[in-house]
């Protein structure tokens, strides 16, 4: 066999390599036209290929990723002391690379969970919402009741209810009662109430916050109901009460909840959050392109697939709009990357506050790079629509959805607009889930998964190790999608992740 090459070339006119492993000083590359490493090059991270002046543009994935802020010469590592973020015009054509869907003739098919109206869930919890943070102790203390691990009495006898989960955040008083802020969290709030992995839902408030509960039915068309309560703690009488009380709805309400069985649905039932943490310099290279492989999957049999996280798409978005169905569609995306330009701006920020800490440790440079590996995930399907913050999406196929690039506010956006599956790529090793939907976690390097298991559910580095391509992984990840959306477990769900997770998006001032 023909030995690995130490390093990876994702694009012929790439100015630079990725490295497999760490590279040593003075290692020739033969396949690099006998290339002689510069400088130690950690893996995951950038080498140069040729010189490169100062100013000039350094391009990966056949992409400008920046500029070099000093010369660089062949062999040298390519990083923050070396590669600075530039601005650039980008051609933005709608729909050049659009095509014609080629949908399977079976669809897959999942063990879901159908309810009375026709939705279909992956999972079947009970959930406490808050209106406000000063309810959320509350909240939790109804959910504690019924916890597993301390009083696995409470749900012995409901073992098709996969848990009680109290969702509380910090928000919900001192906004304008009028404005986008308290639009965002109802919208939010709203999506979570109607979620189908939901079989019934408390909604807990304090009594006198700016985000009384009545209008939040009123904005979304909530109505009370069997397994659809709320109440406060100021009309019930106190906080014991409330518990309390939260308690005895929650028994009344479980032999129904229980009372369900799964049976064979089409995959198009799937609604897919796609979200990346902790990425890496492989990021772009294993995880995220064996994710799109399986989107695109999924997108042929039916389903929907959310890609997210709009500052890390930023330099990246001429590749989206090139497969918008529509200029429409590509004109919505182009408007949230410009709202997000004046935020930064009435903030003080840069786009390029992202990437983290922890992604340029793993490799990653500036925005630009992780962007362009970010949309990998989205695979190569039609954009068929876009959605602000936490809005129900409709449409089938690949969407986006404007949200932060953190990945709580992100994901809790998604699941809001019906995500009932979190798809999470890493290679530093987030730790995450997101009830009431379970969040699958793929590795992007073998060393991650050899260090962190316990934690992710799928190797992608075997891509990178050369044994196996993104198409493969691809499929084999969507037999997990499947397998996980039919009731089996995943990693984060084992460890009980979810509770905290849940993390509105707050813009705007407190008054």
């Amino acid at each position: 066999m023909k030995p690995i090459s130490p390093v990876i070339r994702l694009n012929p006119v790439d100015d630079v390599v990725i490295a497999r492993r760490q590279l040593i000083t003075g290692t020739i590359l033969e396949e690099e036209n006998g290339l002689r490493v510069a400088a130690l090059i950690p893996a995951g991270h950038k080498m140069a290929t040729r010189a490169i002046a100062a100013g000039q543009p350094i391009k990966r994935y056949g992409q400008i990723i920046g500029t070099a802020s000093q010369a660089i010469e062949p062999g040298q590592h390519v990083h923050t002391h070396n590669l600075a973020m530039a601005e650039f015009s980008r051609e933005h054509s709608f729909g050049a690379d659009f095509k014609p869907v080629d949908y399977v003739d079976t669809p897959a098919t999942f063990m879901g969970i159908k309810r009375p109206d026709g939705r279909v869930a992956t999972r079947n919890y009970i959930g406490v919402l808050t209106s406000v943070n000063c309810s959320a102790t509350a909240a939790r203390a109804i959910a504690d009741y019924f916890r597993r691990d301390i009083h696995p009495e409470a749900l012995a006898d409901f073992p098709n209810v996969d848990g009680i989960v109290a969702l509380t955040h910090g928000l919900g008083c001192a906004v304008d009662s009028e404005g986008e802020p308290l639009a965002m969290l109802r919208r939010t709030l709203a999506g979570y109430a109607k979620h189908p992995n939901f079989a019934a839902v408390l909604i807990v408030g304090l009594g006198c916050e700016t985000n009384q509960i009545s209008g939040l039915l009123e904005a979304h068309n909530l109505k009370e109901n069997e397994y659809f309560h709320t109440f406060t703690i100021q009309s019930t009488g106190g906080t014991a009460k409330t518990v309390a009380l939260g308690i005895e709805k929650i028994k009344k309400m479980l032999p129904k909840a229980n009372d369900i069985k799964r049976e064979p649905v089409p995959a198009s039932h799937l609604t897919l959050g796609l979200q990346c943490g902790g990425s890496d310099g492989y990021s772009g290279i294993t995880a995220n392109p064996a994710l799109g492989a399986a989107v695109d999957m999924l997108v042929k049999h039916g389903g929907t697939a959310i890609l997210s996280e709009t500052p890390e798409i930023y330099g990246a978005e001429h590749l989206l709009t090139r497969r918008a169905v529509s200029p429409e569609v590509g004109e919505k995306l182009l408007a949230r990357i410009a709202w997000w330009e004046e935020y930064c701006a009435k903030n003080g920020a840069e786009m390029n506050n992202n990437p983290s800490a922890g992604n340029k440790a793993g490799g990653l440079t500036t925005i630009l790079e992780k962007s362009l590996g970010a949309v990998a995930k989205g695979g190569t399907s039609n954009l068929v629509d876009v959605y602000k913050y936490a809005e129900t999406v409709t449409a089938k196929g690949f969407v986006f959805m404007d949200t932060p690039g953190y990945d709580p506010i992100s994901a809790t956006g998604q699941v809001a607009g019906g995500a009932n599956m979190i798809c999470f790529t890493t290679g530093r090793g987030s730790a995450y889930g997101c009830a009431p939907s379970p969040s699958l976690k793929l590795a992007t390097n073998t060393a991650l998964w050899q260090r962190q298991e316990e934690d992710m559910d799928i190797n992608c580095g075997e891509i990178a190790d050369g044994m196996a391509t993104p198409q493969e992984i691809g499929a084999k990840f969507f037999q997990m999608i499947l397998d996980t959306a039919s009731g089996k477990k995943t990693k984060s769900e084992l460890h009980g992740y979810g509770q905290d997770e849940f993390v509105p998006w707050h813009i705007g001032v407190y008054t």
